[in-house]
């Protein structure tokens, strides 16, 4: 994908941009404005993300959409009897943030779980602080006796004083009456008590699935709590998810749309959304529940029926803020895991593998071609998680297999994560139209953890490869992949522009871009990634009214200083969906019903020690 940005486009968009701005400033009777604007914002830089009218001082809205945008002078003409006038009193304002890639509906689940991250995110350095951990949730949330589970999310084996994952029989510590599970911080393994192993089925004469690994202890073929991929996705759906009707999928949702409205984010992203949850977002958008876009692609071996594929949610135009942009496929696991597919061995195998593991994938090339293939002839978008090397290959594969069977063009297959692409993939994915959407907070969370352990220090320094996208003129976008991190737009941002991991150190300095590059990978091109650029990620005219204002200037700060901005306030289609000041957690809708998650809202408010994640003022 080229980024067209000649000097003749910019000039001929400027002079579109100066011809909307007279047009609408053209003074009807006595002076006043022929469309007056419902809401003016002023007093401070406006960012546009618009190559032809980079900055401005005033934005103008009505009826949800971007009037104007010009000199203060011009968009004060705009107003009327009835506009509002918002002065920035010198904050600046930006487009609404566009995930990339994440899971809101996940980011809920971490809402209500024990927060077993570790720092800056939770305090959990160590197995005896995670059981500590787990014992404050139990005390203060009622899940554990409402529903008999026990669980926490985002454990991290490589930031753990150990060096190890915990095992079933530190959880057994916890609890043996009731199933205790821990997921890890990628979301790709876990770790089950006896309890949970128990109710999943899984004992020394279970066989790995599919795609998926059961760790035994030394020397016997006995389950030491570890599950990896389809193992540990398959103990979810029995023993937690199972747990989980319509109402309590709707309490989720709002919870996590709640954490993504905090950081900024006026569309979010709902990758392998399961057929539960997506009757979880019909339902909150026919209720009115939903504050941002969201968009949703269905794992593929999930569809079942498929008949939502076929209703009036599916395809490119939102209604009541949700739609289903196509689908999902996942090709292997995580690199931080040690379960993604390379091409070559991980720098240090993971115990009990042999020192030519490189991961494994998720499923086999027929598999791939034919699911590529149907997606093709339903001209579904597809977003396929590839993090290794060996696994990007398969999806180069793939299309090449999907183009000729079904040939067509600008489809924007997405590469979600493409962590360790090499510079031939970065050529062929140009070559293929295939979008690249990167996953540089790798760089901080696990920067040093790739480099000393899983890659070595070459790979470990060109994972998330924008610099070589860059290079090749081709658009990207950043994630979060939340809740694997959270939803934290700064915080995305600066690890695209710094690369900086958490010891200090820059992992591939040349990799790095300016922070206008790093703006527009969560916007503009965020926005090309949904065919979505007509309507959202810039400042313009005619566009929604998706903004956010931010504490200062990321194009004039400090590039290290990127992850201390903060979000002050979130604008959807002129309406602000979020302020930080005395703002506490919203409602979520968990109803009156005895089966519902004890009003979701009362736990995500609370947040008593102990508890998830959430942010809060």
């Amino acid at each position: 994908m080229t980024v067209i940005n000649t000097s003749s486009g910019r000039a001929a968009w400027a002079a579109l941009a100066a011809l909307a701005l007279v047009g609408c400033g053209r003074a009807g009777t006595a002076g006043a404005p022929d469309q007056p604007a419902d809401l003016i914002i002023l007093g401070g830089p406006v960012v546009t993300v618009n190559d032809a009218q980079p900055t401005a001082e005033a934005v103008a809205v009505r009826d949800g959409k971007i009037l104007a945008v010009g000199t203060r002078a011009q968009v004060e003409r705009l107003k009327g009897p009835a506009t509002r006038v918002q002065d920035l009193g010198g904050k600046t304002l930006l487009p609404g943030f566009i995930d990339g890639h994440g899971h809101v509906s996940g980011v809920g689940f971490q809402a209500v779980a024990a927060n077993l991250l570790p720092p800056p995110d939770g305090r959990n350095d160590s197995i005896p602080a995670l059981q500590q951990t787990m014992r404050e949730w139990m005390a203060a949330s009622p899940l554990p006796k409402k529903y008999g589970l026990i669980f926490g999310f985002g454990y991290d084996d490589s930031q753990l004083k150990e060096g190890r994952h915990p095992t079933r029989d530190e959880l057994d510590a916890i609890s043996t009456e009731l199933p205790v599970y821990f997921v890890h911080q990628s979301g790709h393994l876990g770790v089950a008590n006896s309890k949970a192993l128990e109710l999943a089925g899984i004992t020394a004469s279970t066989p790995n699935p599919p795609g998926g690994i059961i760790r035994r202890r030394a020397g016997s073929q006995e389950p030491d709590g570890v599950l990896e991929e389809n193992a540990h996705y398959g103990l979810l759906g029995k023993v937690i998810f199972g747990k989980v009707g319509s109402e309590e999928s709707a309490a989720l949702i709002r919870a996590g749309q709640d954490l993504y409205l905090k950081f900024g984010y006026t569309t979010g992203q709902d990758g392998a959304t399961d057929p539960g949850n997506v009757a979880g977002f019909i339902a909150a958008a026919e209720a009115g529940k939903l504050d941002m876009d969201v968009v949703s692609y269905p794992s593929m071996l999930t569809l079942g029926d498929g008949a939502f594929m076929r209703g009036p949610y599916q395809g490119r135009a939102y209604r009541n803020h949700f739609r289903i942009g196509g689908v999902k496929i996942v090709l292997d696991g995580s690199p931080q895991g040690k379960t993604a597919w390379l091409s070559k061995p991980y720098f240090k195998p993971p115990a009990g593998q042999p020192a030519d593991y490189a991961g494994y994938p998720a499923m086999q090339d027929p598999q791939v071609n034919a699911l590529i293939e149907e997606a093709y002839r339903n001209n579904w978008q597809v977003l396929v998680h590839t993090n290794g090397d060996a696994a990007i290959d398969q999806l180069i594969r793939a299309v090449e297999h999907g183009a000729k069977a079904v040939p067509g063009s600008d489809r924007r297959t997405v590469s979600i994560h493409a962590q360790t692409a090499r510079v031939d993939q970065i050529d062929a994915m140009k070559r293929l139209g295939i979008f690249p959407s990167f996953f540089p907070m790798h760089t901080f969370y696990w920067g040093d953890w790739h480099r000393d352990s899983v890659l070595g220090p070459e790979r470990a320094a060109n994972i998330s490869p924008t610099g070589w996208a860059l290079q090749r003129g081709m658009m990207f976008t950043s994630h979060h992949d939340a809740p694997v991190a959270f939803p934290d737009s700064m915080r995305v941002l600066s690890a695209t522009v710094n690369r900086t991991t958490r010891s200090g150190q820059i992992l591939g300095p040349e990799q790095r871009v300016d922070p206008i590059v790093g703006l527009k990978a969560m916007t503009l091109w965020a926005a090309y990634q949904h065919f979505e650029e007509q309507t959202k990620g810039s400042i313009e005219p005619g566009k929604l009214a998706d903004f956010v204002v931010l504490s200062d200037n990321p194009l004039t700060v400090e590039r290290a200083r990127l992850s201390e901005l903060a979000v002050l306030e979130t604008i959807k289609e002129g309406r602000s969906v979020y302020r930080r000041a005395g703002v506490t957690a919203a409602a979520v809708g968990c109803g009156d019903s005895p089966k519902c998650f004890e009003r979701l809202a009362a736990v995500v408010a609370a947040a008593p020690p102990g508890t998830s994640g959430v942010h809060r003022d």
